[in-house]
């Protein structure tokens, strides 16, 4: 399951007019909890104009607009769906439009039929004569189911194909921006509505394209029929189906906008129902009794979000009743008006009896397309989501950088760095400087919040700054493809993430670089000793959710992670509190092995123990994001500054 970090607190903008009829309504104020003696839990992001952050993107949707819209959903699709497959795109519609030929002879055969029915003369005769019209009518029905069913074959085929084609599209893109990106709440938003609803609509959106499409072929065939038959039969069938138009277009209009002011709800609840149901939090839930207050703060959201929808459900209803009753009206008009043709002669019977059926066709695909339109518009407006996302995404990826990444270097180099996280509105770095000279053990040291690993990130190309730039030697790293980079830097991080792999996928990060190496790795952290106690050894899986899956500590995972820092085997090591989970023997046997590890390598280390930073070659000491002091143990400790005192306050707990 993926993990969602918190979201950084935003106010969004507000709607650009006062919410409206056509809006979906939301309370005033969230309900009251089930017991008004506990305070109302604190929800954050939940209130009236957030919820009602996004509605004025679709309050002013008309059914022109729609119409117009439909043309580039269909094209969009088609495109995927030939992406996906073209072999089986062309077959499916192919077979569509032969199918609509069959429908429209099969309809022109019919007047022959019934011709030759209501003519004069004995009956035998006149079904006789209506024999070869009548076989011509089975022909083109037969022929019109088989065509059918190879487009929906080739049509079934091309759905998980689409599915396919669309995550990757979208996991890829998410796995490629920049890790800043995540730090975006509207990023989030857009990512959240992608992937809970956007991408799964690809293959329904292609899917129901095509049914759009076939419908669309149905009713020219019986427009072409009508219009064969008499001029004025034409509009006629048009009349007919306006208003379910109407209805299915305007609810679709509804429930879209109501689900995209809902997002922020839909995750919050997620958020909610994860802490409820996953494993991490179940023991906490357990012991601080959090379980009434969660199913609180949980029906608070989702009592305001049904109440949300149904008021959707009664509004759509009337709608919908609404669509019907004009449709009947129509449906009267045109068999009154077919009646009046007849009695002043305009249209034989035989002709009339094709045309009522070749209105009843029309109307069968015109209920097909309406159903069709309805989803088409609707879950297009989804997977326009996913669209727009990708477009989003793909921006962040910025152009191509010219220049090869180095291997190695001499000396890293941070010249006036200065970065701001989204949204934030005070850099977390104040035009930082610091230089690293190859196979030097440099140590930032500071209290929290002071931009430790900020530029732990920005060094290893994890994040890019605002101005300034880093040079390895003389290459900026603003020119470098970082995926180059980092495969020459290694990262051992505090909130390391714990891998549902085997412990070998642990360490070797899906690497091939032998036996030997893995081994060596695991010895130099420790990890030898965690893996020697696993039922499988290196192929034990360190997932408990799996079948025969195990379970690793705090301490054992810290190892496992360095580990895999040490499997990288790179010029540059950046260590991000690798000893938070360790205890203090195992604390000191780690960075004993750090630094014989450093032989001839750089290590960047952060951590909050300065005593396992008296050895280091250089110490930077960060404060609100600017580095104050910078120098060996000793001259901090004779400069008498924030390091001294940091150190010296540690030093008293242990000699109190």
């Amino acid at each position: 399951m993926p993990d969602t970090p918190p979201e950084a607190p935003s106010k969004p903008p507000e709607p650009s007019k006062p919410p409206g009829p056509s809006e979906p309504p939301g309370p005033s104020k969230p309900p009251e909890p089930p017991e008004p003696s506990e305070p109302a839990p604190e929800l954050g992001e939940l209130t009236l104009s957030e919820w009602h952050a996004h509605v004025g993107k679709m309050t002013g949707v008309s059914f022109l607009t729609i119409a117009r819209r439909l043309p580039a959903l269909v094209s969009q699709a088609v495109r995927l769906a030939w992406l996906a497959d073209p072999r089986d795109t062309t077959i499916t519609i192919s077979l569509s439009l032969i199918s609509g030929v069959f429908t429209a002879f099969g309809l022109l055969a019919t007047t022959g039929v019934l011709s030759a029915l209501f003519a004069a003369g004995p009956t035998p005769e006149r079904v006789m004569d209506a024999l070869p019209s009548l076989i011509m009518v089975g022909v083109a029905a037969t022929l019109r189911t088989l065509t059918q069913a190879g487009a929906g074959w080739a049509q079934s085929r091309l759905d998980p194909q689409v599915s396919r084609i669309a995550e990757e599209r979208l996991y890829g893109l998410t796995s490629q921006v920049s890790l800043a990106a995540f730090d975006d709440p509207d990023f989030h938003d857009a990512l959240q509505r992608a992937r809970a609803r956007g991408v799964a609509m690809a293959d329904v959106v292609v899917g129901t394209t095509i049914n759009v499409l076939t419908a669309l072929i149905g009713i020219a065939a019986a427009a072409g029929v009508l219009g064969v038959l008499h001029p004025i039969l034409l509009p006629l069938l048009v009349l007919a189906v306006l208003p379910d138009a109407w209805a299915a277009i305007r609810s679709a209009r509804m429930r879209y906008t109501t689900m995209y002011a809902l997002i922020p709800a839909m995750r919050r609840k997620w958020i909610i129902a994860e802490l409820l149901a996953e494993r991490e939090a179940a023991a906490e839930v357990r012991s601080f009794t959090m379980r009434d207050f969660l199913m609180r703060m949980y029906d608070v959201v989702a009592t305001a979000e049904q109440a949300i929808l149904l008021r959707l459900a009664r509004r759509q209803t009337f709608v919908k009743i609404a669509g019907e009753a004009l449709g009947g009206i129509g449906t009267a008009i045109v068999y009154v008006a077919l009646g009046v043709l007849l009695a002043v002669g305009a249209v034989p019977l035989a002709v009339a009896g094709t045309a009522v059926l070749a209105i009843r066709s029309g109307q069968t695909y015109l209920a097909n397309l309406m159903y069709a339109t309805n989803r088409l518009y609707e879950e297009g407006l989804y997977f326009t989501d996913f669209l727009d996302f990708c477009a989003d995404a793909e921006s962040r990826l910025g152009a191509g950088r010219p220049e090869k990444a180095p291997e190695t270097f001499e000396r890293i180099t941070a010249e006036d760095v200065v970065f701001t996280y989204p949204g934030s509105s005070a850099p977390a770095l104040q035009g930082m400087s610091i230089t690293i000279d190859r196979g030097e053990v440099i140590a930032l040291v500071g209290e929290n919040g002071s931009g430790k690993t900020t530029l732990a990130k920005i060094l290893s190309g994890l994040y890019e700054p605002d101005s300034g730039r880093v040079l390895w030697d003389g290459t900026d790293l603003a020119d470098v493809d970082p995926d180059q980079l980092r495969r020459h830097i290694a990262v051992i991080a505090q909130d390391h993430t714990r891998w549902p792999l085997n412990a070998r996928d642990n360490i070797s990060m899906g690497t091939e670089k032998g036996e030997g190496a893995l081994i060596s790795a695991a010895e130099v952290a420790g990890a030898d000793q965690v893996v020697a106690e696993l039922p499988h050894g290196y192929n034990t899986l360190l997932d408990r959710r799996f079948k025969d899956g195990h379970e690793l500590s705090g301490g054992q995972w810290q190892r496992i992670a360095v580990a895999r820092g040490f499997h990288r085997d790179a010029p540059l090591l950046i260590c991000d509190e690798p000893t938070a989970a360790l205890d203090a023997r195992a604390e000191d046997a780690l960075f004993t092995r750090i630094r014989q590890h450093a032989d001839g390598r750089t290590v960047l280390l952060i951590t909050h123990r300065l005593a396992s930073v008296r050895y280091a070659d250089r110490i930077y000491v960060l404060d609100h994001g600017k580095v104050t002091e910078h120098g060996t143990h000793d001259q901090l400790i004779e400069l008498n500054g924030l390091y001294a005192d940091l150190y010296n306050l540690q030093a008293s707990a242990y000699s109190a």
